[in-house]
Order: structure tokens, then C-alpha cells, then sequence
């Protein structure tokens, strides 16, 4: 007979997210870590699972619940307590141990969530292990799940403290103790970046100081989010670090969401410094290095990157390998090519010296060394790597998708049929290569909700609005009929 229980609305593609305790409950939790030693631990023939947590009240309770689910496998805990979620990725590929970490990223405070990752910070996604997770631990609240063999002597839970050891092997990948001084405004939105960024750029992990003035926005612990929103794609959430960096004078402003796992940067004047330019500038550095030491390297952009990072990296020896949108393709294709950098429109930037995860803290580095190392300001170093016009992400409800998709294909094809239409994710119309004007656009359904998110980019803005205006028309057309 079926079960009851149903994980799906928390248990998503690529995490487990819910309210506490209605959906996220220490049963639930507990039933995870049982079913995570089972399904992922044991397979790998690891011995303990490193757990850790953001600024969430109820992370504590749950990371209890969830490490004796895991211990009573006979499998050891060991907690890290408060951290970043890319610290979570150092702790689980320095200790070479599967991990948990406990967070909603920006979602309000009534939620919480966890992020698994295999043995060296490789991801747990929907095809990688979590579906067989949430299948097990469905099993374990409806009773189903019998014992796996002989009964196992109970782990044991430990702890220990990495943020020192974090901070510094970041500091070691790159070398901000020789930049010019800079004035460096931080928004951590309350999130854990107000823990790691004194750790990292400051001295508060023991560190030497370096050329850097720090002034902090919204550093305590706090994940009521009482300031603004942990997300700093949305444009209302970066006002205030950029009315700071004017108002100091800063060099540049950086902002973290709640898990600090990913990273915005703003110039001088206020202005942000779009994804697609610092994947082009780190990217960069990161070319130069390799090629410095012989190797032949690999750079992996997402399909709704701009097409600078391709243009620009591109003109390099370097390898460029576009993939869909979305963490769990870009660590795969990450690891599957042994590339040495990737980076989405989204401010996640990826890094093989960093078991090939995601993090912001890495990404801010690399932004200081490359600004602190010339005497330009950010907006004209910016500038360089952002010669095309884009829209942004927009998104549309409509009520048929598919209908919808193909309108706009049907025009597209039509008048232009010497472009280049590609359904690697969604749907991408490229006129580009070698064509004038040159554009592309992208239309890709939301996985959860009846929306088409549209990316426009031209070479030349006129191009793009009048582009972006025409599509969102044939998209919208049913509204109007």
C-alpha cells in the first residue's frame, strides 16, 4: 500500500524548502538526515555528514532533528554552527565529507530550507540523489522504511569552528595584500555575509589587515530581514548600498544575499555592475592565469549570459561551453570539463579551485584585485566588458506557454530566417554571428508558474527596446484580443 506523506511541495529540483514548522518540521528534518545517510552517505562509503546553518531561528532546532536522523544510521556529525553556504562547500571539500546546510537564501523569515551536497561539495539535486531522498524519507514518517541490515551502533554529533580556516584558504586563491587602498561598502542584509566578510576582508579570524576600508551595512545576524530583502537582484534591495557607496565615496559596493553565497557589485557612482561583466572579468583573470601556467582553459557561461562573456573570453585560447540556466547543469558541466571559472546572469560564479561551487565571497575578491590593480575607476573597468545593450529578465503570465512560445517563433522564423533558433533552454533566437543588426533573445518557462521569462540583447540599445518591445507584444497578445 502507499504511503501519505507527500515531500514534493519542499523537496524541490535542486533543495528542500518550506515554512517552519508547518512544512519544515524537526520530524521531517530528522527523516531527511535518516534518509540522506542512507541514500547518499552510505552509498559513498562516507563516515560523517558536516552540517551548518544561516542567521534563521529555526536553524539550530532543525540541524538537531536532522543529525539524529543521520547519526542513527551510524553515521558522525559534525556541525559547523553559523556559516555562509559556500563555507558549507569548503568545510564539506576540505573534510571530504557529504554535507547539509541549513537555509532559505532570501525567503522570508517563516521559512528554512537545507542544500545537501555529496563528498567534495558535488551537488544533490533532482537527478543526482534528492528525488531517491525524498522517496526514503516519505517512507521513514509513514512508517515504511525498515532497517537497512544489522542494527548500527549510533554516531556520534561534534563540533567544530572553520571560519578561520575558510577565510583563509579564500585569501590564498587570491592576492588583495598589494592593491591600492580602497573604500569597500558592504551589504550583508543581515545575512551571514555579516559574518564572513569581517572574517575574509577583515581581521576578525585572526587574518593581517589588508588595503581595504570596510564600512558595513546591515552586518548583524538577523533573519527577519528587518532592512530589506537578502536579494540583491532585485533592484530596490541595492538602494541603499548605493546611496552609501556615493555618499562615502567608496570605491565600490558589494552585496550578499542571505546565504552569501552570491555577490553584486556597484561602482563608484552608484551603478550596478551587471553578472555578465564581472563573469567576463573574473573570467578573465582566471584565463590569464591558466594559460600563465600552460594549461588550456575552460569557461562555463549560461545561455542568458551576455554575449560579451563568449565575444570577449572567446577571443582568448580559451574554451567557452554555454549550458542551460540553473546551478545543479552549470556544477555538472563544471566538473565534466574541468573548468576553471563559470558564471551566470543570476551572480553565482563558480570556481574549479573551489571544488567547482559557487561562491561570492571568492567572486568579491577577484572584483577587489582586479579594481585595486589598476588605477581606473570601477565604472570604466566595468565598461569594457559590458559593450551591449540588455533587458534583464521580464516576465510575463500568460495562459498558454506553449502557444505563447510559438507565436513569437512562428514571427521570428518568418522574418528573419537566416537566424539561428537553438531549444537548449527554452527557446533562443540568434541573429548574431557575422549579421546585421545583431541580437538574440531568449523565452524559457517557468518550472513552477504559467510565465515566460524574457532576455533581450542588442548591439545597440534602440535595437534592443524596439526587440524586447515587439516580443513582449506577441507574448502578451492574448490579453489584448
Amino acid at each position: 500500500m502507499s504511503g501519505v506523506t507527500d515531500l514534493s511541495s519542499i523537496i524541490k529540483a535542486y533543495d528542500v524548502r518550506g515554512v517552519v514548522p508547518q512544512e519544515l518540521s524537526p520530524t521531517v528534518a530528522r527523516a531527511i538526515g535518516e534518509a540522506f545517510a542512507r541514500e547518499v552517505v552510505a552509498p559513498e562509503g562516507a563516515s560523517r555528514v558536516v552540517v551548518g546553518h544561516d542567521m534563521r531561528e529555526s536553524g539550530p532546532g532543525l540541524v538537531e532533528a536532522f543529525a539524529q536522523g543521520v547519526t542513527s544510521q551510524g553515521v558522525d556529525v559534525v556541525r559547523i554552527g553559523l556559516c555562509s553556504t559556500d563555507g558549507l562547500y569548503f568545510a564539506s571539500g576540505s573534510m571530504d565529507a557529504p554535507g547539509a546546510m541549513f537555509t532559505a537564501s532570501h525567503n522570508p523569515a517563516r521559512y528554512n530550507g537545507i542544500k545537501l551536497c555529496r563528498v567534495g561539495a558535488r551537488p544533490v539535486g533532482q537527478d543526482s540523489g534528492l528525488a531517491q531522498v525524498r522517496t526514503r524519507a516519505e517512507e521513514i514518517l509513514d512508517g515504511a522504511a525498515g532497517p537497512d541490515g544489522a542494527e548500527t551502533t549510533p554516531g556520534v554529533i561534534g563540533d567544530v569552528d572553520l571560519l578561520a580556516e575558510y577565510a583563509a584558504f579564500l585569501r590564498g586563491l587570491v592576492d588583495v595584500t598589494t592593491v591600492r587602498p580602497l573604500k569597500v561598502v558592504v551589504d550583508a542584509g543581515n545575512g551571514m555575509a555579516g559574518l564572513t566578510v569581517p572574517a575574509v576582508l577583515g581581521t576578525a579570524a585572526g587574518l593581517p589587515a589588508l588595503p581595504l576600508e570596510i564600512v558595513p551595512l546591515y552586518f548583524e545576524l538577523d533573519g527577519t530581514f528587518p532592512n530589506h530583502e537578502a536579494n540583491p537582484l532585485e533592484p530596490a534591495n541595492l538602494v541603499d548600498l548605493q546611496a552609501a557607496v556615493v555618499a562615502h565615496e567608496a570605491d565600490v559596493g558589494l552585496a550578499f544575499d542571505g546565504d552569501a553565497d552570491r555577490c553584486f557589485v556597484v561602482d563608484e557612482r552608484g551603478g550596478a555592475v551587471s553578472p555578465s561583466a564581472v563573469t567576463a572579468l573574473v573570467g578573465m583573470r582566471e584565463i590569464t592565469r591558466e594559460l600563465a601556467a600552460g594549461r588550456t582553459p575552460t569557461i562555463i557561461h549560461n545561455l542568458i549570459t551576455s554575449r560579451a562573456v563568449p565575444d570577449l573570453l572567446g577571443a582568448t585560447d580559451a574554451r567557452l561551453v554555454r549550458t542551460r540556466v540553473g546551478h545543479s547543469f552549470i556544477k555538472a558541466e563544471m566538473a565534466s570539463h574541468d573548468a576553471v571559472f563559470g558564471g551566470e546572469h543570476s551572480a553565482h560564479y563558480y570556481f574549479r579551485d573551489f571544488w567547482f561551487a559557487d561562491t561570492g565571497m571568492l567572486a568579491a575578491l577577484h572584483v577587489l584585485a582586479a579594481l585595486g590593480s589598476q588605477p581606473h575607476p570601477l565604472s570604466a573597468l566595468a565598461e569594457m566588458y559590458t559593450p551591449y545593450a540588455a533587458s534583464g529578465e521580464i516576465n510575463s503570465t500568460v495562459t498558454d506557454v506553449a502557444e505563447a512560445a510559438e507565436r513569437v517563433r512562428e514571427v521570428y522564423t518568418r522574418a528573419y530566417p537566416e537566424a539561428v533558433v537553438d531549444t537548449l533552454d527554452g527557446m533562443t533566437v540568434s541573429h548574431w554571428d557575422g549579421q546585421h543588426p545583431r541580437w538574440w533573445f531568449n523565452l524559457r518557462a517557468s518550472n513552477t508558474e504559467p510565465l515566460l521569462r524574457l532576455n533581450v540583447e542588442a548591439a545597440d540599445e534602440d535595437i534592443m527596446i524596439k526587440l524586447r518591445d515587439d516580443v513582449l507584444s506577441l507574448v502578451r497578445e492574448e490579453k489584448d484580443a
